[in-house]
């Protein structure tokens, strides 16, 4: 261990050399992972960002303050809306939509970054284990290169809405460096150390909860590193300073993992004495025994990289349903166990090891334990892998056996990482060859299949689109994207056949969540009816035969699927010329969820439609069951939202307009039925 209270020694030649490498290595490095990721800033926007992004336009553009406030609190996931990451997005786009270029160039930027925190976090840590040397500097260099210049993040890095787990990782890197250096400077007697200390890990922990949740295990993850590395390496001499630094350590550091250690193990116990959600097609334990596989093949992805993988598609993930079923399960839980077991036991002779075992597990507490998100992504690395490579590098850059062959793979295998980097971000910047890829890897994916059926029907290849969802074997559960998906290809050849509305019909009706796909899906095929060039087979009975069995589903229970439900029966019939019909259907939605953005939707589609008065009915009923008032579900960012729209008077003053809109065009209505005005 170093001791700072011995005089550093006097820098040698070779010292210095070493040292030089450190910054040499890191800026080529960050060139090297630019040319690495070039191709990839060509693609597109994907799956969730469609999801989170147009957040940017739902406002109007946003170039004032009370646009900004509306935008920066819209986001709905986590109780803390990500607004962080929300405002990231500003730097990109300011309207919807955007180009993804901007996006995919910053996301990447704060990807270099990353590596360039990761490299001086790495240099802290070598330091206070090993003194201030040139392998150190170098080791921290090329550990964190390896993890830079990985193609597993690829994934993270070109998928623009997962900035929200980027985000993140740089306040834990910030928080580490900033706790590294309080403990250094309380090491050499001086007070300032401990509230450095406490004001990294606080501001940083609530920095990167703003991002996402996952900013939650920074205290975590600075105990283990101080725990194992900076306590033994760098003690604090004078009495006081430690009692202090040690109340400040329990309360921004022990104090906060326990409780979040506690709230795992309270959502564990719920959810093992209540059940997982229904729209899971797995139970509690099956998602314990699934993840353990799950986590291996994340170890093994890591330390066996390959530039083509699964991608975004894992939703035919082989679930374990027992210890021995499948059978490697079990052998994936002993091995595991037995990663924590090496960790405990050379923690004092190889202190980076078991850092690096500790933190990768601490990093998966969240998202790869109890909460029942969904099974597997590969996004969920980019944090805990991050002290991962540094062992490796340690020994690489160290004296001993085998030489020749260290400095060889010291070289070898940041540029082996690179070429694995580029050809898949080429990959990615090419959608249609991205869709096959990740079709091909996932031939039981209902989600990669049907993703490459929409990119060849984009294409004008529907009869190829056809004959593979035709091919794809799937189980009710999973055939909604399949059966969907199908019509819309046999739409575009001209037919639909009865047997796929049959299909279609059951899928709707068994499949566990029928959710935002299948709403967007039948505004599609209302969309289609109305404009004039319905697609034959595809009817309004048919869409209202498929209207019923999405109602017969179970998730209709949800007011908003039952909004979503009546809704879109008001649209089908508009398109009828039943305005009356399209009347009630938009007033029963409206009982379903008063909601006012629904509400003006509606009064709105019956305007354009050639029915203001009744737009203006739609209006009239909406204010009647909609009440601002006293807002409930606690504290969360849509809370807050919702309070900043009520505070600006934001839906009574577009009530206002499209009541006006409405009433000068049936006014001019009026006016040429030949009526006098009202």
């Amino acid at each position: 261990m170093h001791d700072p209270t011995v005089p550093a020694r006097v820098k040698s030649p070779r010292g210095t050399v070493w040292r030089g490498a450190f910054w040499l290595a890191l800026a080529c490095a960050i060139v090297i992972a630019v040319l690495a990721y070039h191709p990839g800033l060509h693609g597109v926007f994907l799956f969730d960002d469609y999801a989170n992004l147009p957040a940017l336009g739902n406002f109007g553009p946003i170039d004032n303050a009370t646009a900004f406030w509306r935008y920066i609190t819209s986001g709905a996931a986590d109780p803390t809306g990500r607004p962080l990451t929300l405002l990231t997005f500003l730097i990109d786009a300011r309207d919807w939509p955007a180009d993804p270029f901007p996006f995919k160039r910053t996301s990447l930027v704060l990807h270099l970054l990353n590596g360039v925190l990761l490299a001086l976090l790495l240099r802290r840590l070598g330091r206070a284990l090993h003194g201030s040397s040139g392998r150190v500097d170098a080791a921290a260099a090329l550990g964190a290169a390896l993890w830079l210049l990985h193609p597993l993040f690829v994934s993270t890095t070109l998928y623009v809405v997962q900035r929200e787990a980027m985000l993140p990782a740089t306040f834990v890197l910030l928080g580490l460096i900033g706790w590294c250096k309080g403990r250094e400077l309380a090491c050499s007697g001086r007070a300032a150390g401990v509230w450095l200390g406490a004001i990294s890990i606080a501001a940083c922990t609530a920095l990167g909860l703003a991002s996402k949740a996952n900013g939650i295990l920074l205290p975590l993850l600075c105990w283990l590193v101080d725990g194992l590395v900076l306590a033994r390496a760098l003690p604090l001499a004078e009495a006081r300073l430690r009692r202090r630094f040690a109340w400040m350590r329990r309360v921004v550091l022990v104090l906060p993992s326990v409780v979040v250690i506690l709230w795992l193990a309270k959502q564990g116990v719920d959810f093992a004495t209540d059940g997982v959600p229904a729209f899971r097609p797995w139970t509690f334990g099956e998602r314990l025994l699934s993840e353990a596989r799950i986590v291996c093949e994340y170890l093994g992805l890591l330390w066996l990289p390959h530039p083509y993988t699964a991608g975004l598609f894992n939703d035919a993930f082989p679930i374990s349903h027992g210890w021995l079923t499948p059978p490697g399960t079990l052998a994936t839980i002993a091995f595991l166990v037995a990663l924590l077991i090496l960790a405990i036991a050379v923690r004092r002779r190889a202190p980076a090891l078991a850092l690096a075992i500790g933190f990768y597990f601490a990093g998966q507490l969240l998202e790869s334990t109890v909460i029942p998100l969904e099974l597997y992504y590969e996004h969920r690395n980019y944090l805990p892998a991050m002290l991962m490579f540094w062992p490796l590098a340690l020994w690489l850059t160290g004296r001993g056996a085998a030489m020749p062959v260290r400095r060889g793979l010291l070289v070898l295998l940041p540029l082996l990482l690179a070429g694995m980097t580029y050809l898949r971000a080429d990959l990615w910047g090419n959608v249609r060859q991205q869709a096959q890829m990740w079709a091909e890897k996932n031939p039981a994916s209902p989600r990669a299949q049907a993703y490459a059926a929409q990119i060849e029907r984009a294409n004008g290849l529907a009869a190829q689109a056809v004959a593979r969802l035709r091919a794809i074997p799937v189980t009710p559960d999973s055939d909604l994207q399949i059966a969907l998906n199908l019509i819309g290809a046999e739409c575009d050849l001209g037919n639909v056949a009865a047997a796929d509305i049959e299909r279609a019909d059951r899928a709707l009706r068994h499949a566990r969540i029928v959710g935002q796909l299948g709403y967007t899906w039948f505004s599609e095929a209302i969309g289609k009816l109305s404009s004039g060039n319905p697609c034959a087979g595809l009817d309004a009975a048919a869409i209202r035969r498929l209207l019923d069995a999405a109602a017969a589903n179970a998730d209709r229970t949800s007011p908003g699927r039952m909004q979503d439900n009546l809704s879109l029966r008001g649209s089908l019939a508009l398109t009828q010329h039943d305005p009356q019909a399209a009347l009630r259907h938009f007033n029963a939605a409206l009982d379903a969820k008063p909601d006012p953005a629904a509400g003006l939707h509606q009064a709105a589609q019956l305007g354009a439609a050639g029915y203001p008065a009744l737009g203006l009915a739609e209006l009239d009923h909406l204010e009647s069951v909609w009440k601002p008032g006293a807002l409930q579900g606690g504290w969360s960012m849509a809370t807050v939202h919702a309070w900043l729209l009520q505070r600006q008077g934001y839906w009574h003053n577009e009530i206002a307009h499209l009541r006006k809109s409405l009433q000068e065009d049936a006014a001019t209505q009026a006016a040429a039925d030949g009526k006098p005005r009202p």
